[in-house]
C-alpha cells in the first residue's frame, strides 16, 4: 500500500510492509511442534501439555471427528471455556476444513438457539454442565450430535490446591445417549487421519458472532486468510518478541475475537506458552500470575481495575512482565498510570473488531502512545474518516466522521445475511459504525458510537435486544435502555421504563424477570421508572436525549 502518515510513527524494526507466508495455523502448530516437540503449548492449573502431544491429539481428535462425519465446510459449534479441548478442537477443524462456530457459553437458552440455527451446526462440542441445555435444543435445531468435554480430564491431582478443587468441582457426568459422544472416549485409538483435504485462505475458518444496529446478533465469517494475516502483522508488531519464549495469559476467552486472534491463534502461530485461565477471576489471575511469571499480559480495563483493588496486587511481583495490551473499552487514564507505576510494565491500548479479526490500529509497541488514541493503523492496514451522511467524503484530519477500515484481515462478509454484508463491506472497506478523527500524526481517536451498542466488560450489549426482553414484562408500557459510565466496567446499562396503567412493578422484579432471559451481563443495573418517555413526533423514543440527561447527572 501507499506511504500514509501514521509509518512515521512506527518504531523501527515494525515494517509498513509485509510478505505474508501463506501458511495457515494448522501448519503453524505443525511447524511449532517440529520446531520444540517438548516446549509446553499449554497450561490448566500445573498440567502441561506440549506442542508435540497438543499436535497428536489435534491429529487424532480431527481423525475422531471425520469418523462422526464431520467433512470440510462443516459447521461445529463449539461451547467451551479456556480449557485445553478448545484449543484442540479448534485447530482440529483447521485442519479438516471445517469452521470453528465460537459460542459463548454464557448465552441463554434463545440466544443459543439462534446462532446454532443461523450457522446450521449439526455438531456440537460442549463443556458437560453445558451439555443439558445444549440437548434441550436439539429438537429446535439442526443439531444431531454432541461431544462432551470435562474440566477434570486435564486437570492435575489438586494436592490440597482450592483451584484446582474448584475447578474439579463442575464436573457433570452426562449419561449414555444416543447422538452423545465421549471427548476422551473417541481419542482412544483413534489414529491421524490418512489424508488432508485442501483448505485455502479463503476458506471459512471460523464464525464470531456480533451484533448490528438491530441488535440481531450476525456470525462473521474470518477465513483461514484473515486468520493467518492476523497473527503476521502481531508478531510485525510485537518486534521484539521472540518465537518460542513467551508466556501469554489466556484471560480473555477464546470464543472472543480478541482470544481467538491475540492469544490462542497468536500464541500457537509463535510457538509461545499459553497459560489458561478458564474463570479469569482477580483470585486466579494473581496466583497464576504468580505460577507462571507470563511475559505478556493482555486483557480489558475491567480486568486491569479488579486487579488493581485486589489486596495482594501491592505484594505481587509484577518485574517478568515486557508488556500489556488493552482492548474491548477505553482505559482510564488513572488506571493506566496506576498499573504503570506499580508493574513498570506499559499498557498498550488497540481497537479492532470482529470484522477485522481484533485487530486494526495499535499504540506503537516501545513507541510513542497517545492518552485517548487507540493508535495507529497495523503494517497493511488502511483508514479513513468519512462523512456519516452519504459514507463517501473522505474528511480532513481532526475532524471526526465514520471509521473505514482495509486489510487482509477484514472479513469478506457476514454468513447467510448479504444485505448486512452489503451495508458494511464496501469495496474492501469495512464500515465499522463507530465515529472518530486522526490527529496529525495519523493517531486515531474513537469518539462516539454510530451504533448504539453498550460496551461493558468487553462485551457487546444492544440496547434493543435487552428492550425487546423488557416488553416481554406484562407491566411494561414502554421501554428504553443505554449505557452509562461505570468505574469497573467501562459501561453498565441502566433500564428506562413506563409501567401499564394499573401495572405494578419493582426494580428488583425487572431485573429479576431480564435474568431469566438474558445473559447475565445484558441485564440491568438500573432501572428507572419514569411516567413518561421523550420521544419524536413519529413516536420513536429518543435515547439521545436520555443519554445526554445522565450525562448532565454526572456534570453536577
Amino acid at each position: 500500500m501507499e506511504k500514509r502518515i501514521w509509518h512515521q510513527a512506527y518504531v523501527k524494526g515494525v515494517p509498513s510492509a509485509i510478505q505474508f507466508e501463506k501458511e495457515t495455523l494448522y501448519s503453524a502448530l505443525q511447524r511449532s511442534a517440529a520446531r520444540k516437540p517438548d516446549h509446553t503449548a499449554l497450561i490448566l492449573m500445573g498440567r502441561e501439555v506440549s506442542y508435540g502431544e497438543l499436535l497428536e491429539t489435534v491429529d487424532r481428535f480431527a481423525s475422531a471427528l471425520s469418523g462422526l462425519g464431520v467433512k470440510k465446510g462443516d459447521k461445529v459449534g463449539l461451547i467451551l471455556p479456556n480449557i485445553p479441548q478448545m484449543v484442540i478442537a479448534t485447530y482440529a477443524l483447521f485442519r479438516l476444513g471445517a469452521v470453528a462456530v465460537m459460542n459463548n457459553p454464557l448465552y441463554t437458552a434463545s440466544e443459543m438457539e439462534h446462532n446454532l440455527k443461523d450457522s446450521d451446526v449439526r455438531t456440537a462440542i460442549c463443556l458437560d454442565i453445558f451439555v443439558p441445555g445444549i440437548l434441550s435444543l436439539r429438537g429446535k435445531t439442526a443439531i444431531e450430535k454432541v461431544i462432551v468435554c470435562h474440566v477434570r480430564d486435564y486437570l492435575p491431582a489438586s494436592d490440597g490446591d482450592a483451584f484446582v478443587q474448584e475447578l474439579s468441582a463442575l464436573h457433570v457426568d452426562i449419561e449414555p445417549q444416543t447422538g452423545v459422544y465421549e471427548f476422551r472416549a473417541l481419542l482412544s485409538g483413534c489414529p491421524a487421519p490418512s489424508s488432508l483435504p485442501t483448505v485455502t485462505f479463503d476458506d471459512p475458518a471460523a464464525f464470531i458472532y456480533t451484533g448490528g444496529t438491530t441488535g440481531v446478533s450476525k456470525a462473521v465469517v474470518i477465513s483461514h486468510g484473515n486468520s493467518s494475516a492476523a497473527v503476521q502483522q502481531f508478531k510485525a508488531w510485537l518486534f521484539d518478541t521472540k518465537d518460542g519464549e513467551e508466556r501469554l495469559l489466556a484471560v480473555l476467552p477464546f470464543f472472543h475475537v480478541a482470544g481467538y486472534t491475540d492469544i490462542m491463534n497468536n500464541g500457537i502461530y509463535r510457538g509461545w506458552t499459553i497459560i489458561l485461565v478458564p474463570r479469569p477471576t482477580p483470585d486466579i489471575i494473581i496466583e497464576l500470575t504468580e505460577r507462571y511469571r507470563p511475559t505478556l499480559f493482555g486483557g480489558v480495563p475491567t480486568m486491569y481495575i479488579g486487579l488493581l483493588n485486589h489486596p495482594k496486587f501491592s505484594s505481587t511481583k509484577w518485574n517478568f512482565i515486557k508488556g500489556c495490551l488493552s482492548g474491548a473499552a477505553p482505559l482510564a487514564l488513572e488506571t493506566i498510570t496506576a498499573w504503570e507505576k506499580s508493574t513498570r510494565a506499559t499498557i498498550v491500548e488497540l481497537y479492532g473488531l470482529s470484522e477485522t479479526t481484533a485487530l486494526a490500529t495499535f499504540n506503537p509497541w516501545r513507541g510513542k502512545t497517545k492518552i485517548g488514541s487507540v493508535g495507529v493503523p497495523i503494517p497493511e492496514t488502511d483508514c479513513r474518516i468519512v462523512d456519516v451522511e452519504s459514507g463517501t467524503k473522505d474528511l480532513p484530519q481532526g475532524q471526526a466522521g465514520e471509521i473505514l477500515i482495509k486489510g487482509p484481515q477484514v472479513t469478506r462478509a457476514y454468513y447467510k445475511n448479504p444485505e448486512a454484508t452489503a451495508e458494511t463491506i464496501r469495496d474492501g472497506w469495512l464500515y465499522t459504525g463507530d465515529i472518530g478523527y486522526l490527529d496529525e500524526e495519523g493517531y486515531l481517536f474513537i469518539v462516539d458510537r454510530k451504533k448504539d451498542v453498550i460496551i461493558a466488560a468487553g462485551y457487546n450489549i444492544y440496547p434493543r435486544e435487552v428492550e425487546e426482553v423488557l416488553y416481554q414484562h406484562p407491566a411494561v408500557q414502554l421501554a428504553c435502555v443505554i449505557g452509562i459510565p461505570d468505574s469497573y466496567r467501562g459501561e453498565t446499562v441502566k433500564a428506562f421504563v413506563v409501567l401499564k396503567e394499573g401495572e405494578p412493578a419493582t426494580e428488583k422484579e425487572i431485573i429479576d424477570f431480564c435474568k431469566k432471559k438474558l445473559a447475565v451481563y445484558k441485564v440491568p443495573k438500573m432501572v428507572e421508572f419514569r411516567s413518561s418517555l421523550p420521544q419524536s413526533n413519529v413516536g420513536k423514543v429518543l435515547r439521545r436525549v436520555l443519554k445526554e440527561e445522565e450525562q448532565a447527572k454526572l456534570k453536577k
